[in-house]
């Protein structure tokens, strides 16, 4: 496929899958919160879409674009947005708390800005191993004055980190305007502090989007140390679905609407002699299809199980607690850690001593 018309998929299909979630969420189908990232397509799309499978991004959640164009299957996001035990986090977390490291992606938590110092140490160990592989962190510009932020741009400088910091500036931290987060024009600016390039970009246009993130890899790549590429978009709608935004005027949303990256990738598109109507109508027959596959992959996935709740938390054996093992899905061949049935192949544990009663380990274990 030619790679305008791939990229037009991309930014269409995260539009989509994104819509479809919102009506699921006003259905009661999906827990938990909905943080919609219309408006924002070209962003993620632009930032993921030349990476290789080896390298790593850290999406907030704002990014479900990222996960797909990573290649994490929309079924598995879907039933990861539903709960089920299909999903990234096997139903323990709803929301984008999710990743897959067989494709390159580390869930993230509802700390922002905390996934920051984590890329760094991904990084780290890539420019260790002499591996040509990246990190691209992503955060909001209320993020960038968080500590997490300011300790991992001096660290990702300071050892030159193979690691791309993405400012997905919005306009809104929640309902909180730029203006009142800090008192210099760009986050962009601060990344000269650290040791390191600095680069804005229009969020909402797909091309600038995607050379700044070339350019920056290809430095990463080299050893060349960090980038922070703050593009600067819009959150066309609310923090979340009970956020009307009043506190907004109308004359902004409509300027930056205006600017719509899909408009923009499709105006494109007609000057290069695309025909547009012929390419909408089949890209969206394609993406219905994708994602009404995932909604109903989604929804008759399993729940989790009670027993679920033990896997995954300790690494070696516990008396008592079921064990866990690799084995690969069924669904995408991807490994998953299910409660093994055999014990031999755990190494032997020396079971810990019983607390005193009121004592401070007997509160840790418990």
């Amino acid at each position: 496929m030619d790679s305008d018309l791939e990229l037009y998929y991309w930014l269409k299909l995260t539009r989509e899958f994104e819509y479809r979630v919102s009506r699921l969420h006003a259905q009661n189908k999906i827990s938990g919160g909905v943080y919609s990232g219309f408006g924002q397509e070209a962003v993620v799309v632009g930032t993921t879409y030349g990476l290789q499978r080896e390298d790593v991004i850290f999406p907030l959640h704002r990014d479900l674009g990222a996960l797909l164009v990573k290649g994490v299957p929309p079924g598995m996001v879907m039933a990861q947005l539903y709960g089920k035990a299909t999903g990234l986090a096997r139903g323990k977390d709803s929301g984008l708390h999710g990743g897959l490291l067989s494709q390159g992606v580390f869930g993230s938590t509802s700390m922002l800005a905390s996934s920051l110092p984590v890329a760094c140490g991904f990084a780290l160990k890539f420019k260790l191993r002499r591996e040509p592989r990246v990190c691209v962190a992503y955060f909001g510009e209320g993020a960038g004055s968080r500590g997490d932020f300011h300790e991992a741009a001096n660290f990702a400088g300071v050892h030159k980190l193979p690691v791309l910091f993405v400012c997905e500036n919005n306009q809104y931290a929640y309902s909180t305007p730029l203006s009142q987060t800090m008192a210099i024009e760009n986050v962009a600016d601060r990344a000269a502090a650290y040791g390191f390039k600095g680069q804005v970009v229009d969020g909402n246009d797909l091309f600038a989007v995607l050379e700044a993130t070339a350019k920056a890899t290809a430095r990463a790549r080299a050893g060349e140390g960090p980038t922070l590429i703050e593009a600067k978009t819009y959150r066309m709608l609310g923090h979340s679905p009970h956020d009307r935004a009043s506190y907004r005027i109308e004359q902004e949303r409509k300027r930056w609407e205006a600017r719509d990256p899909l408009r923009l990738w499709e105006s494109y598109l007609q000057v290069k002699g695309v025909d547009l109507e012929k390419v909408r109508a089949e890209t969206e027959a394609r993406i219905k299809a994708v994602v009404d596959e995932a909604v109903k992959f989604a929804e008759e996935s399993p729940d989790p199980s009670p027993e679920d709740a033990l896997t995954d938390i300790y690494a070696t054996a516990v008396p008592g607690v079921p064990q866990i093992r690799v084995e690969p899905r069924e669904d995408d061949s991807q490994e998953v850690l299910r409660p093994s049935d055999s014990k031999a192949s755990q190494p032997p544990l020396q079971a810990p001593a019983p607390a005193t009663p009121g004592s401070r380990e007997e509160s840790t274990l418990h």
